[in-house]
């Protein structure tokens, strides 16, 4: 068992933590891998030997030290590959360390009973479409001729699940940055059934994101909708805009197509979260040249506004909707 897949109980949107979190990670091992908003891999492979602790002792330790320096506990799944200790943890509650061992027997027994959908990458459509044909569980998916799995998912699906079924964990544990995003939630102070106060929710939220990314002189790629309910269950959706950006009217239309295109019909919603990823340089993103004048003049009276926030305080300068 050399990696740990780590969760950090962190409060909603607060990814401004996690690099403190990771930092106490790489104090038992320089290769650790983040995973926004509020998780990491990280690969232990020597660090018992130096430590001389198993990887149960070494995950203790984490999770302590965690709690005392930065006030946050974790969950962590252990296991011999960076899919098992990702199975692991989603079966560990928060505070417990949960392992899956090494030996080649307990993996067979680990993954046999297991529904398909827990096997990492495999999505709804994928897992619906193998639950059709009596390939509910990971084992039975392993008893099945590679032919017929690439027949039902395709070629290079169809050889990831054969292997991932059947005990072959290829990932590998990737060191990269810290989360290239931010994020920004509207909560209800009750279930707001008005998709109204929903669009204010969301403008406020793209505007915050646009003034944040144009302060950092960043950009982003991506924007992320995440819409919590009452029962606390959510949904996400993800956009890839049409180039990067760090115009709020951009954010904006994004949010509310995404927003439109979920099809809420008196949904009790408790709020809304945006998050901006892919966060590049301005300076190196392309932007679209355009004969619409209008578009100019809105990114000029954003750089006005901005300056004015900066001054007077983020209420300064707000859209006339917000205002009333």
């Amino acid at each position: 068992m050399t990696i740990l897949c780590v969760r950090f109980q962190l409060p909603p949107m607060y990814e401004a933590a996690l690099p403190g979190l990771l930092g106490t990670l790489e104090e038992f091992t320089p290769v650790v891998e983040a995973l926004p908003p509020d998780g990491a891999l990280a690969d232990l492979r020597g660090a018992g030997r130096y430590f001389r602790r198993d990887v149960v002792e070494l995950a203790s330790l984490i999770r302590v030290r965690a709690l005392a320096w930065h006030g946050v506990d974790c969950a962590i799944g252990a296991g011999p590959g960076p899919m098992f200790a990702r199975m692991a943890l989603r079966e560990a509650a928060p505070g417990e360390i949960r392992v899956v061992p090494a030996d080649p027997g307990a993996l067979t027994e680990f993954l046999a009973e297991r529904p398909v959908r827990a096997l990492p990458g495999v999505g709804t459509a994928t897992a619906r479409t193998l639950c059709e044909y009596g390939l509910d569980s990971i084992g039975k998916v392993a008893a099945a001729p590679l032919s017929t799995l690439q027949r039902l998912t395709g070629a290079r699906t169809g050889r990831e699940l054969h292997e991932k079924a059947r005990g072959i964990d290829r990932g590998r544990v990737v060191p990269n940055a810290v989360s290239r995003s931010l994020a920004t939630e509207r909560s209800f102070p009750r279930d707001e059934l008005d998709p109204a106060q929903h669009r204010r929710a969301l403008l406020s939220a793209a505007g915050e994101l646009g003034s944040r990314l144009r302060a950092l002189e960043k950009v982003c790629r991506t924007l992320t909708l995440t819409v919590r309910y009452t029962d606390r269950s959510t949904t996400t959706r993800s956009r890839t805009l049409p180039e990067p950006t760090a115009h709020s009217s951009a954010l904006t239309d994004a949010a509310y197509r995404m927003y439109e295109a979920l099809g809420l019909q008196r949904a009790r919603v408790r709020g809304v979260a945006l998050r901006a990823e892919g966060l590049d340089p301005a300076d190196r993103a392309s932007h679209q040249l355009t004969f619409d004048p209008v578009d100019e003049k809105v990114r000029r009276l954003e750089e006005v506004a901005d300056r004015v926030r900066e001054k007077f305080g983020a209420g300064a300068v707000v859209p006339g909707a917000l205002a009333a």
